[in-house]
Parts: structure tokens; C-alpha cells; sequence
């Protein structure tokens, strides 16, 4: 049985970085509907997910021509319109974890399946944390509300691949007591 294509959907590669991962509880932005979320964090080296990915968000330009178009004559350009894809070289230029590196916020209403790269669920929350490395599922579709317009990338899973240095200068209880120097313990 031949595997159906879906042009809006992305797997990223291996070497994507998870920031801001919001992937246990739904947290409300601004006062809005309670989401999941995460940003990832693309290398620009990464070519082959990054021309997946901007090939997705024109196949979601294409299928949502008519939300786009809305009560207006026209369907704006892509190049006018709000896309996820975003360079942080750009956008977070004081952030070493952004540079020389695109950035996806992808978010979701329901939560992500999260697996390892055994594709074995996670269910420990602390093997998920800002700074792991991994694929995320992702699917880009166009939206049109309250005025703005453009294509949005919505969170489907993530398979953490391996750890990484945790973003936000937070350390793991892992790192933390995995010295050899028990000395002070008995102090």
C-alpha cells in the first residue's frame, strides 16, 4: 500500500534543537486558548529540512488560497504574508542557541506524542527540557482571523534523539550530582 503524501507536513532532521518546549502542559498565551508548544531551532546548514520545509509552507499557501483570500478580491503573495519559518540571526541576534539557525514556533491544542529514538514513549517529563535535540512532526496550514493572515505550523510529535545543553542556564538534577567528589557529603 503506497503511503499518501501530505505536502503540509514536515519531519524535521535529527540535528533540530528544542526551545521554549512547553510539550507537558498547555500553557495560555496572552490569554488565549490554553496550547503545547515548542520553538525548534533548524541549522541553516540543514538544508534538506529546511527545503522540506519551505516547500511545506507553499503546498499550505496553495490549500488555503480561499481562507487567505477571505472577502477580499485577491489571495496576498506569500512573500506579504506571516510565516513560521524565521531566521535567528535576524530575530534573536543576543541568543547563541538561535545563531546561524532558522526558528519554528509550533504549537498545538492537544498534546504531542513524545517518543525516544527507540520510537519507545517518554513519560518522564524530566528527559524532555529546552536544549534536547530531536524530530519534531510538524504540518503547516494557512489561517486568516481577526485580520491577520498567513501560514501558521501547527505540532503533531517529537522523538527526542539525544540530550543537549539546556537553554535557559537552568541545569539537570542529573548533571548536578553526577560528580565523583562525595567529600562535602560527609562534612
Amino acid at each position: 500500500m503506497a503511503k499518501i503524501q501530505n505536502p503540509t507536513k514536515v519531519i524535521t532532521g535529527v540535528n533540530t534543537r528544542w526551545s521554549y518546549a512547553n510539550v507537558w502542559d498547555a500553557k495560555s498565551i496572552n490569554g488565549g486558548a490554553p496550547k503545547y508548544s515548542v520553538s525548534l531551532i533548524i541549522p541553516k546548514s540543514d538544508t534538506v529540512t529546511v527545503n522540506k520545509i519551505k516547500a511545506a509552507i507553499e503546498a499550505a499557501y496553495e490549500e488555503g488560497q480561499s481562507k487567505l483570500k477571505g472577502n477580499g478580491k485577491t489571495v496576498p503573495a506569500l512573500s506579504v504574508l506571516k510565516t513560521p519559518l524565521r531566521d535567528g540571526d535576524l530575530e534573536r541576534p543576543d541568543d547563541p542557541a538561535y545563531a546561524n539557525a532558522y526558528f519554528i514556533n509550533a504549537n498545538s491544542a492537544s498534546a504531542p506524542g513524545i517518543v525516544d529514538a527507540d520510537r519507545q514513549p517518554i513519560l518522564e517529563r524530566s528527559e524532555v527540557y529546552s536544549g534536547v535535540y530531536g524530530r519534531a512532526s510538524i504540518n503547516f496550514y494557512a489561517f486568516n482571523s481577526n485580520g491577520n493572515k498567513g501560514i501558521a505550523c501547527g505540532l503533531n510529535n517529537l522523538q527526542k534523539i539525544r540530550d543537549g545543553e539546556p537553554l535557559g542556564g537552568k541545569s539537570r538534577a542529573e548533571d548536578d550530582f553526577a560528580s565523583e567528589d562525595e567529600e562535602d557529603f560527609l562534612a
